[in-house]
């Protein structure tokens, strides 16, 4: 070994730094994943199977009598229907009251934006009790409508009326900060290019704000359908007129009629899920348009 070999000094190996381990607040992945899963299955997927069992113990003839008896079926045109109609004039009104909220500065706009949540916090007996004291034949609106031939209390119009109060906040606050992020320049841009207002709002805002729209509708028409202690007060609950399925599954109830009453809570299940699964479909056709956007 030569002097200079010596006299060099060994290169010390470089420390190769290890990646430190995420800090994790919550217990570790299994602890925690046996967690949730044990607390859906304890709070929905057992409440939810035990529906599907009883209904099992009827016959396929017995199910299909129970789901589609004259009566029901009754029930399910009005639930249904007036659902979708209270979602359709909330995706207008909703959109309309966003848009407000958002674009326009008035006195008392902090006071409406907070009224917004009203329905969400008022419990909702309270809300059927009150429209059915504001709507009835000597309420405080419904004596200027009774003279001009429109019942609202304990018909079919007061479940829509119930229905659209109770459904307005999931349009507002899903297009609410659609509206909030979208870029004022691209207005202005189409303004500049000699683009009216209704080109402007049908090619640029309308196409921003769509998606959203779409959720809170849907959002707004699940919530709807069901609506139970806000409607059985206004509705009038006249079997064949004014009976909503909810109603009629605690009719079932009330009767010992188990098996029935469970079969129909399993179409009102079945179409639930449909819905929640058109709801997620839409949330995430959101997030890439979105994404899309921003590229």
């Amino acid at each position: 070994m030569t002097a200079a070999a010596v006299a060099q000094p060994a290169l010390a190996k470089p420390d190769i730094a290890r990646p430190a381990a995420p800090f994790r607040v919550m217990p570790g992945f299994r602890l925690s994943l046996g967690f949730t899963l044990f607390y859906l299955a304890l709070i929905v997927l057992i409440p939810l199977s035990a529906v599907f069992l009883k209904t099992f113990t009827l016959s396929w003839d017995g199910f299909v009598a129970a789901v589609t008896s004259p009566r029901v079926m009754a029930s399910y045109r009005l639930t249904f229907g007036t659902s979708l109609l209270a979602a359709l004039l909330n995706a207008i009104f909703g959109g309309i009251v966003a848009w407000v909220l958002v674009r326009y500065q008035f006195p008392g706009k902090k006071l409406i934006d907070a009224l917004v949540d009203l329905p969400f916090a008022l419990p909702t007996a309270v809300a059927g009790i009150a429209l059915t004291a504001l709507y009835s034949t000597n309420g405080w609106i419904g004596q200027y409508l009774e003279p001009l031939g429109i019942k609202v209390a304990f018909t079919p119009l007061g479940i829509l009326v119930a229905l659209t109060f109770i459904g307005l906040p999931f349009v507002v606050r899903t297009v609410q900060p659609v509206l909030e992020d979208a870029e004022k320049e691209l207005e202005e841009a189409a303004a500049s290019l000699g683009a009216n207002h209704w080109q402007t709002f049908t090619r640029v805002i309308f196409p921003t704000v769509f998606p959203a729209l779409l959720t809170g509708f849907a959002l707004s028409f699940a919530r709807a359908t069901g609506e139970y202690g806000s409607v059985i007060f206004i509705a009038g609950n006249m079997p064949m007129v004014s009976e909503i399925t909810p109603l009629f599954i605690i009719t079932k109830l009330e009767q010992y009629d188990y098996a029935g009453a469970t079969a129909i809570a399993v179409v009102m299940l079945t179409a639930s899920f449909l819905l929640l699964l058109a709801i997620n479909v839409l949330q995430a056709w959101t997030r890439k348009r979105g994404q899309s956007v921003k590229v």
